[in-house]
């Protein structure tokens, strides 16, 4: 009873919080120039870790359903096909989303903890500044901005890495994997991979800014709220996975 009464009076901290987070910015030259600084840390900065994890991850893709799937009665293009709906629609909407929860919420939490143990929030609120809006509303309309980007450029990678994997085992023909990637492509999937993406940058965004800039405590505590937003950003990543899935499928 008392964890349910715990969740629920959370839920209200950040339901406010996010009230004061999207007020109108109080400097415009100062917030653009946040924005672009939170996109070089929390996008530009990610896509060497989403380059490889797609690389070997589409690759692995292949050869598995290459392996499992081994039947003559089956198509040369049926793999290439079912290998570009798994990474469009789950791998790479998904998965990627979840190494970002783990690289950025921790990163979004630790940094807003450590600035309020500092007190240098509490200095920024003593100046008069709308610190919720400053500090956390660029880290969201950063990853917002930019996780889509990364997702587009991970399907992308993770395609190429199935064909690295298809001729490494050579089971298939790039003719035939090719020919399973463009059969009966629909705009509908990229759409629904960027719509769950740009659900999942809010999600971590915004849990990651909420543990952070609510801390209480000192240095230790940075390191529990930090896991603590990884931990239920991805709690609530795969939930509205199912939700949106179920909502678009």
């Amino acid at each position: 009873m008392k964890k349910i009464k715990n969740f629920f009076a959370e839920f209200g901290e950040y339901l406010l919080l996010m009230r004061e987070v999207f007020r109108k910015p109080q400097n415009s030259h100062v917030f653009r120039r946040k924005v672009l600084f939170e996109m070089k840390a929390l996008g530009l900065d990610s896509i060497v870790i989403v380059s490889f994890i797609s690389i070997f991850v589409g690759a692995a893709v292949v050869i598995q359903l290459l392996l499992n799937l081994e039947n003559p009665i089956y198509p040369d293009w049926i793999y290439g096909y079912a290998s570009r709906k798994a990474i469009m629609l789950e791998f790479s909407p998904t998965i990627i989303s979840l190494i970002l929860a783990g690289k950025c919420a921790s990163r979004i939490a630790s940094e807003l903890g450590s600035q309020r143990i500092s007190e240098q929030i509490d200095a920024l609120e003593v100046m008069g500044v709308n610190t919720a809006s400053y500090l956390i509303l660029p880290k969201i309309i950063a990853s917002v901005v930019f996780f889509p980007l990364l997702i587009i450029l991970s399907i992308f990678i993770a395609i190429l890495g199935g064909a690295l994997g298809a001729i490494g085992l050579g089971n298939l023909t790039m003719h035939a994997y090719i020919e399973g990637m463009r059969l009966e492509y629909s705009n509908i999937d990229m759409v629904f991979a960027i719509v769950k993406t740009f659900v999942n940058a809010i999600i971590i965004s915004t849990i990651a800014s909420y543990r952070g800039y609510t801390l209480k405590g000192g240095s230790v505590e940075v390191g529990i709220q930090s896991t603590k937003a990884v931990v239920q950003s991805s709690i609530v990543i795969m939930i509205f996975d199912l939700v949106i899935t179920n909502l678009f499928m």
